[in-house]
Parts: structure tokens; sequence; C-alpha cells
């Protein structure tokens, strides 16, 4: 098990203030679901989660657009008597919640005309339970990349970020993803390698998701994914240049973070 120590311990704590439960939490409403079965990519910031964004969002079948931050939009009970009004309807804060979120995304797929929708915003891998309760049938991809290269996309990206602070933040999102990995059954896919041989991996997507592959999915710049901005997904030249750029060599053992040499180890990459 990845995570341990101090780190750990402040990670663990951040998911369960996010998932905190009430005195007796309902059970999740999947009837009401209009999106019974999302897909949500699990992922760290800086591992290429726009780039597989725009690859799937190219397929007829699946929508997957910016990063929708579902997490962040919250339902306000702003009386007491809402709470009781609710309440009558087996309704609460919860449940309201995945209701809106619900909402959100089946607004989205409808819009779009296609069947599937993907939902790949950093911050749900430290969410995850909450999306597991709240969509028992959801599916999810795990993205991995070198920790360390996750680490210099950052700091390439803004070159006054603080070192040691990056790598915990880096360090955190990957602790939440290997706790996902440990609790949800998914697919797990690699950046170097989806860039490496893209269509051997997005065939592997297709067939986890159900859907045949098509080659419009390689050739993204044919397609609308809306802008490129800060916030809600990668906005670098590289993305914007609508080809699939190659990874970055894997940096050297010497250059990988003491903090991070076990996760990097972990995950199967050279450390």
């Amino acid at each position: 098990m990845i995570l341990s120590g101090p780190g750990a311990r402040r990670v663990v704590g951040a998911v369960r203030r996010r998932i905190r439960k009430p005195a007796e939490p309902p059970m999740a409403h999947a009837a009401d679901r209009l999106v019974p079965a999302p897909v949500f990519v699990l992922s760290s910031v800086r591992s290429g989660s726009t780039l597989l964004r725009v690859l799937l969002n190219s397929h007829p079948q699946i929508r997957a657009p910016h990063e929708m931050h579902l997490r962040t939009l919250a339902v306000g009970l702003t009386k007491p008597y809402t709470s009781k009004a609710m309440a009558q309807l087996d309704l609460d804060q919860r449940e309201l919640e995945y209701l809106l979120w619900d909402r959100v995304l089946h607004r989205e797929l409808v819009r779009s005309g296609k069947r599937i929708i993907v939902d790949k915003t950093p911050g749900n891998a430290g969410f995850w339970e909450r999306l597991q309760e709240g969509w028992p049938d959801a599916r999810y991809i795990f993205l991995l990349r070198h920790p360390a290269s996750m680490v210099s996309s950052l700091i390439n990206n803004r070159p006054d970020r603080d070192l040691d602070a990056t790598v915990r933040e880096v360090r955190m999102y990957v602790d939440a993803v290997e706790a996902a990995r440990g609790g949800l059954d998914g697919l797990t896919v690699r950046y170097e390698e989806l860039t490496e041989r893209p269509e051997e991996v997005t065939r592997e997507i297709c067939a986890y998701l159900g859907v045949r592959w098509t080659p419009t999915m390689l050739d993204y710049s044919s397609r609308d994914h809306g802008p490129f901005v800060p916030f809600i997904g990668d906005w670098s030249d590289n993305i914007k240049s609508g080809k699939i750029q190659t990874a970055r060599p894997l940096p050297d053992a010497a250059n990988v973070p003491a903090a991070l040499r076990d996760v990097t180890r972990a995950w199967g990459y050279p450390c």
C-alpha cells in the first residue's frame, strides 16, 4: 500500500472531509439517475488528461467535455423548513447534489447527441468515494504518468513554482489515484503509452467502454472540443497543435524526487 506517514494522513483526512456523511446517510437513489453509468477519468494534474479527453471526444458516441468540476457545485437548503420539505420527499442535501450533478451530465449528453459521457476533472481523484456512492454503475479510467514528469510539467508551465510544494501537490494527487485504484474496478492507461501507441491504447479504451474503435479518434483536430483555457483543462501549445505529441523521455532515476520514488516504483516506472 502506497499511503503511509503524515502525508497519507493528510490525504485521507482531506478525502474524509470531502465525503463527510450525515448521521443517517441515505442510500444513493441509482434509479433516479438520468445518466446511470457515466465514465470518470481519475488522474493527477498534468497527466495528459486533456489529450485523452479530446481523443475520446472525437469518437461519434462519446462526449468528453472540458473539466466540469461537479464536486464544486453545491446545493443550499437555505431555510429550516426547506430541509423538512425535502425530507418528506426522501431527499437531503447529499442526494440533491447527486441529482444536480446528474442533471448537468445528462444535459451535456443530450446536447451532444451521443450516448456515453466522460468527466476528466483531476479533482475527482480525491472524490471517488462519492462518485461511487452516487453512481454505483459508473466506469473509471485511471490515467497514470511518471510522477516526476508531472512535476516537471507543472514547473515548466509556471517557472515561479516552488519545487517542494509542487512535489507535495503531485504526491497528493497520485496517492488519491492509487487509493481509487485500490477501491474501484476500472481500466488503467499510461500517458506515455497513449502517446507512443495511440491506436492500440484507444482501441483498448473503446473495448472497455463497449464501443467500436474509429480512426477519427486519432485526428482530434478535425473536431470542435471547445476552448483550451486555464482551470478547465490543458491550454498549452502542444494540445492546441491538434496533434498527438510524443511524451518526453522518462526522467533519470537521479532526478526523481525522494518523496515520489516509492510511488514511481509502485506504478511500474524505473526509479
